[in-house]
């Protein structure tokens, strides 16, 4: 092996002992850099004449060529080991089965809110809606509870500049709806039934296991010329026993006081089997409609007569999955709601 044979033996082993590009870079340089051993060896020609330069020249460009060829080799070689490593590192298990979007569902309050709505619009009440930032005149006065009335303290609640409030209760959608009622039929001979329920959210300064700031409230109205007691009791009683399903229970009115009906009564029900067995909940608030407030529709109440009521969806939904703390549906934890699903 004469010397140029030596210099490439050399050279292939340096680029082979090269494990990472930087490395091979500067054994590179060593052969073929400014410096590097064939640079030195086209130098020498200089000292050379004609006939020996040109020889010893060719044999020096073809050395040069076969190390350049080594350094190409080495480069690829290394750039496919880089490759293969971070293939092997993103590596993915095409016999995993793909992730899935979670499938969501309806909360359990919203749940309920369609529940109600379904029963009662099987009853013939439609359903109203209205704005949850109200007058104080909705909110308040139309309801018989002017601005002295001691009932307004039981409804501390928000207030917003200009006069308006976060409305306390369902209510005020109930006077919008009749009012338009009215004016819509004014002038004819005959005036149909008001039949109407307003689910929504309400607002109060209120925070504990069984009360939230913000919560749901459904209330009902059926004004008409001949609606009475029976009527409300009948209505309760469908309405109860479709919504838990079961013919299994009683219910019972106790006299309370609402500034908007009178008489007034609070609706209790009691289950005759379960964990709740025997005793008796309050599950609604009702009464006949005050005939101020039936004056505030635009109607006559010498003629026009009819009960509301009001519940609490967020309590029907405690009691009708076994949920005994309010704030639970508003914690947002998906390990509570995804039972619901």
């Amino acid at each position: 092996m004469n010397d140029l044979d030596s210099l490439v033996a050399a050279a292939h082993d340096a680029f082979a002992a090269a494990s990472t590009p930087a490395e091979l870079e500067n054994a590179k340089a060593r052969f073929l850099g400014k410096t590097g051993r064939v640079t030195e060896l086209l130098k020498s020609l200089a000292a050379l004449g004609a006939d020996d330069k040109r020889a010893r020249g060719a044999e020096i460009n073809a050395i040069k060529q076969r190390i350049e060829a080594a350094l190409q080799a080495r480069r690829q070689a290394l750039a496919d080991a880089e490759l293969e490593a971070q293939l092997h590192a993103e590596a993915l298990d095409v016999t995993l089965p793909g992730r899935r979007r979670g499938s969501g569902g309806l909360h359990p309050v919203s749940r309920t809110m369609e529940r109600i709505e379904a029963i009662f619009g099987s009853m013939g009440f439609d359903v109203a809606e209205g704005p949850e930032i109200e007058n104080d005149w909705f909110n308040f006065t139309a309801l018989n509870t002017p601005e002295d009335h001691p009932a307004r303290s039981m409804h501390d609640t928000f207030y917003v500049e200009g006069g308006y409030l976060l409305r306390t209760h369902t209510s005020p959608m109930q006077v919008r709806h009749a009012v338009q009622h009215v004016k819509r039929h004014a002038g004819t001979d005959t005036m149909p039934e008001i039949r109407v329920i307003a689910p929504g959210r309400t607002y109060r300064v209120d925070s504990d296991a069984t009360h939230s700031p913000m919560f749901h409230q459904c209330e009902g109205l059926w004004i008409g010329e001949n609606v009475s007691f029976k009527d409300l009791k009948a209505v309760f009683a469908d309405f109860f026993r479709h919504f838990f399903e079961t013919d299994d229970l009683a219910i019972r009115f106790r006299p309370s006081f609402f500034p908007f009906t009178e008489p007034s009564a609070e609706v209790d029900i009691a289950f005759s089997s379960g964990p709740l067995k025997g005793r008796w909940l309050e599950v609604a608030g009702s009464g006949q409609v005050h005939p101020n407030v039936v004056r505030n529709f635009g109607l006559d109440p010498e003629r026009h007569i009819g009960f509301a009521f009001g519940m609490g969806p967020d309590r029907l939904t405690m009691l009708r999955y076994g949920v005994n703390d309010l704030r639970l549906f508003f914690d947002n934890d998906l390990r509570f709601l995804s039972q619901f699903q």
